[in-house]
């Protein structure tokens, strides 16, 4: 890593390339915090419009098939004008969808708005693996991951919090248009960031080329294909926890989001750092990078059987550090899995590369979400943690086949 990236800040305390990343991750935490609006304020919405689970598990389709839609465009568009300005866009974009959700009127208008925010918002995981592969070393990728984690995790924290204290006395449409808003001050840091902290420039060669040759890459198949298996754990803790504690345990929206909501994304975020820290040290000791993250898939996707358990806890504490432990988890193998397209595919082409796995993630939840709704409307939340526990282990094995003797 060359340029002023890799250099220290003023004071030698921290890289200057770990500054702009940590000014990055800022974008991840407003993304995840408009996004998990919906799921800390779905109680409300469902008496307010009168929808059913399977009414939920629509709006949860059409903020993820427009997602995956989108995926591939949001990586091309970041490859080609840059990250500066093709965040820009993203941020501006998704802020205002999530602004305009406070004021939607039926059912249809929250529909429209989310089908929006999931099109923007699929620039944000693909936008924060280019600026990864373009300010950090190859060790540090999964650091970097488990970093962004941090500002999901932050937001995720944040979106059940946020609407336990203020939805009560300013209403929720208020949460939507203030939370929406924050975009529009953080984009001008970023710029600021960017100048003061350019990022090492690509290595040159000829773009079209290498998307062909990713394209032609088992490897990049095995990662979609993993990516849609695993993380269907992702989406039933991301957008299902708050209805969980309300329907199986009988708490309140407010009890609910302020007692057990936010714990499980702390866990996801420590899950993140855990992984990248693992990674590090194996890599560090001499274990080829693509063998050090496929151990620690595995080892991820053995613990995450126990996920069967959720429902079978004695009590809503119980509940919540199972669901604690299988995000925890969950994180561990994603912050691994999402590095390997820049391992594999390289910095220039990061953010088509990714958005491969954005795009996997959307197709999957666009179609599995009504799914859950369906089972937990007939049968609860039984079948789905039995059926979702052994996926991670199936995802390894995918991988597995696909990266060959380099695992």
């Amino acid at each position: 890593m060359s340029g002023p990236s890799s250099s220290a800040n003023p004071r030698g305390l921290i890289p200057a390339r770990w500054i702009a990343i940590f000014v990055f991750l800022a974008s991840s935490t407003l993304n995840y915090l408009d996004r998990q609006l919906l799921a800390a304020t779905a109680p409300t919405l469902k008496a307010e419009f009168h929808l059913t689970d399977r009414d939920y598990g629509m709006l949860l389709f059409a903020f993820s098939i427009a997602y995956a839609a989108a995926a591939p465009f949001a990586g091309y568009f970041l490859d080609r004008t840059g990250l500066d300005r093709g965040t820009t866009v993203a941020v501006a974009l998704w802020s205002l969808a999530g602004m305009f959700t406070g004021l939607a009127g039926a059912f249809e208008s929250v529909l429209l708005c989310r089908a929006l925010l999931g099109a923007a918002e699929a620039a944000s995981v693909p936008g924060f693996g280019k600026a990864n592969g373009m300010y950090l070393e190859p060790r540090e990728l999964a650091i970097g991951t488990a970093v962004n984690q941090i500002g999901l995790s932050i937001g995720g924290i944040a979106a059940p919090l946020l609407v336990g204290f203020l939805a009560g006395p300013f209403g929720w449409r208020s949460v939507f248009v203030f939370c929406g808003a924050l975009g529009f001050l953080w984009i001008p840091a970023w710029l600021y960031t960017s100048r003061r902290i350019p990022a090492a420039p690509p290595p040159p060669g000829r773009a079209g080329d290498d998307a062909n040759a990713m394209l032609r890459d088992r490897r990049f198949w095995g990662l979609v294909v993993a990516n849609l298996l695993y993380m269907t754990m992702y989406t039933l803790w991301t957008n299902w926890t708050t209805l969980y504690f309300v329907e199986a345990r009988g708490l309140s929206q407010a009890e609910a989001n302020r007692q057990f909501a936010w714990i499980p994304p702390i866990f996801a975020t420590a899950g993140g750092l855990v992984g990248g820290a693992m990674a590090y040290r194996l890599i560090r000791a001499g274990m080829p990078v693509t063998r050090a993250r496929m151990r620690i898939c595995l080892v991820s996707a053995v613990l995450l059987l126990g996920t069967a358990a959720v429902p079978y806890m004695p009590n809503a504490a119980w509940a919540a550090a199972a669901i604690c432990f299988s995000f925890f988890w969950t994180l561990v193998m994603s912050t691994n899995v999402y590095v390997m397209p820049i391992d594999f595919f390289g910095a220039a082409r990061a953010g088509l590369s990714v958005s491969a796995l954005t795009l996997a993630y959307g197709v999957m939840q666009a179609f599995v979400s009504p799914l859950i709704g369906q089972l937990i409307h007939l049968h609860g939340f039984a079948p789905v943690c039995l059926s979702f526990s052994l996926l991670p282990l199936l995802a390894w094995g995918v991988l597995r086949a696909s990266v060959g003797k380099a695992a």
